[in-house]
């Protein structure tokens, strides 16, 4: 069993950075694929970066070059760093994690109904 707590989020203005991090519990290393969603109101939530279990990455194509993900076993911990924010970034970003041994270029393809744990959610709002 996983779980998963999201802290990081905040105000920002227009072209601002923030860090975001995820806290887990459990066991991920191989055996978890992990991600960060994003869902803003009114619409579908949405794939941001993903890490595979072996640690390969890759994040969406709609922050492509603006956004990062890592994640520390050492310290149980994902990030996503996110620089250049823009006003259409604004949402509550989610951490995720799901078991999987898919490469991460499949990872990336899955819908947020694959994966089975998540965290509560942490608030960005840029303006």
């Amino acid at each position: 069993h996983v779980q998963l707590v999201e802290s990081g989020g905040a105000s920002v203005q227009t072209g601002g950075s923030l860090r975001l991090s995820c806290a887990f519990s459990g066991n991920t290393r191989n055996t978890h694929c992990m991600a960060w969603f994003r869902q803003a109101p009114g619409k579908e939530r949405e794939g941001v970066a993903f890490v595979d279990g072996a640690g390969a990455t890759t994040v969406a194509e709609p922050v492509k070059g603006r956004f990062t993900i890592s994640k520390d076993d050492a310290k149980h911990t994902l990030y996503l760093q996110m620089n250049s924010l823009e006003p259409e970034d604004t949402a509550t970003y989610f951490c995720a994690a799901a078991i999987s041994d898919l490469p991460v270029d499949v990872v990336a393809t899955l819908g947020h109904w694959s994966f089975s744990y998540w965290g509560p959610g942490t608030q960005v709002t840029v303006s």
